[in-house]
């Protein structure tokens, strides 16, 4: 992408301060729960800090569930014999954070009796294109099936999200561990045991119906 003036743009981290610009349900939901929790934090004096997870990954997640997370869903295809759909262009770039991580950040968050209130991003700062996500867990998986780029866009979908962390560094004590290379590798070796029934072309057609994908 370009600005008017013809220079590529590049994607930076989210931070905790940007505006929001709601284009779901979904990111709706989540918004309001976050400032619920903070306002019931203030008028009662409970300590609350809210943690914005960002694409979180991990052995023993619901691998037959297609509104999970991506790498889930891409398993999910790739361990039935078919090609990962990719939205787009595949080029939008994604934030994967370990479940290990998100462990740790939430117990740096119960442990922080120094903070009354506060929002921070737990991500891994870092960002990959959703086909190189495909294309690296079929490499693992041993597998030469190629994801399938759809050229549709999901209504609300954002371009690039990825995190931010300074603020959790600096807050929680928070830094991620987990590179995604040793997180995909620890994923794939928890998949070679697993089964998953493949809903995702069912998902596909629904958003379709609904409208929800152009």
């Amino acid at each position: 992408m370009r600005d008017r003036s013809g220079t590529p743009l590049i994607p930076v981290p989210t931070p905790e301060t940007k505006p929001p610009a709601l284009g779901s349900v979904y990111a709706l939901s989540k918004y309001d729960q976050e400032k619920l929790c903070l306002m019931i934090g203030r008028a009662y004096g409970i300590p609350t800090v809210a943690l914005r997870f960002f694409n979180v990954y991990g052995p023993r997640q619901a691998l037959s569930n297609p509104y999970t997370g991506v790498l889930a869903i891409f398993a999910a295809r790739l361990l039935n014999g078919n090609r990962p759909l990719i939205f787009e262009d595949g080029e939008q770039r994604r934030d994967f954070v370990s479940v290990h991580d998100v462990a740790r950040a939430c117990r740096l968050a119960l442990e922080a009796t120094q903070l009354d209130a506060g929002i921070f991003n737990i991500g891994s700062g870092e960002s990959i294109t959703v086909r190189q996500v495909a294309e690296r867990l079929a490499g693992q998986l041993g597998s030469d099936i190629s994801p399938e780029l759809t050229g549709r866009y999901r209504v609300g979908d954002i371009r690039h999200c990825f995190a931010d962390v300074s603020a959790a560094r600096a807050g929680l004590g928070f830094a991620p561990e987990v590179r995604f290379e040793e997180g995909l590798a620890e994923l794939v070796e928890w998949l070679r045991h697993e089964s998953a029934t493949d809903h995702v072309h069912r998902a596909h057609d629904e958003l379709i119906a609904r409208g929800l994908s152009l």
